[in-house]
């Protein structure tokens, strides 16, 4: 039994609400359990400096986790002067995550900006990120076609992310924080919904884990991802979609 007494491929409780705030272009609250995340996508008619000359846009991410979003106070990391490697790491990772499924030719000299802001943490705050931004996307994308700024969507598929752990001999999903404190193993997992994959970040918190549990882990995780990709498409109203 795990100890949050979910079933071993159960997700916890998922909701997503979309137009959650008034101004930006795409706005979705996510909720993962107790995993609770704003993101917010704006679009910003003006690409990078970078880019310019090639007939393509951009897409950035921003993460933060807020203050009060765990069990005792964190100072903003503004007063630090800088984000620390975490913060960094799970924004570059966000990013990441979008860009492989969207067509930046297709989008224009575009940039959309993903704010993903943790209101909060009960473990899985990156993948409740992703998975959430995917739908913000969506919905800055459906405001730019709508506008006749671009022609086609530059969508290409969608994406969700999961946690999956091995704990006590057992692959389970969408870890909560008391589970990913005490599980053996710790994977995040980030797919397509054609089943591929963006990102694997595994890492043996105690023993090293074998290739037959790396596999229960990939199997458990794409069954999260399948069902997050459903909840996804039940709130776009897109059934049917790829």
């Amino acid at each position: 039994m795990r100890l949050s007494g979910r079933n071993s491929d159960q997700l916890r409780e998922v909701k997503f609400q979309r137009h959650y705030t008034k101004y930006a272009e795409g706005s979705v609250l996510v909720e993962f359990g107790d995993t609770i995340v704003l993101c917010n996508a704006s679009v910003e008619r003006k690409i990078p400096n970078f880019l310019k000359g090639r007939g393509q846009g951009w897409l950035t991410a921003e993460y933060s986790m807020l203050p009060r979003a765990t069990n005792s106070r964190s100072a903003r990391e503004v007063t630090r002067g800088k984000p620390s490697g975490r913060t960094m790491e799970i924004q570059r990772l966000i990013g990441r995550s979008l860009r492989a499924i969207i067509d930046l030719e297709k989008l224009g000299e575009n940039t959309i900006h993903i704010d993903c802001d943790v209101l909060q943490a009960d473990g899985g705050t990156r993948t409740a990120s992703i998975s959430g931004a995917f739908v913000a996307l969506y919905d800055a994308v459906e405001s730019l076609l709508s506008q006749k700024l671009i022609i086609v969507s530059p969508i290409n598929q969608f994406v969700a992310a999961i946690s999956v752990g091995m704990f006590k001999g057992s692959a389970i999903l969408d870890l909560d924080y008391r589970e990913d404190s005490n599980c053996d193993t710790d994977m995040n997992l980030v797919m397509t919904s054609s089943g591929q994959f963006i990102e694997i970040q595994g890492t043996a918190e105690g023993a090293p884990f074998k290739k037959s549990e790396l596999d229960e882990m990939l199997r458990v995780g794409k069954i999260g991802v399948d069902q997050l990709i459903q909840y996804q498409k039940d709130v776009l109203k897109l059934n049917g979609k790829n």
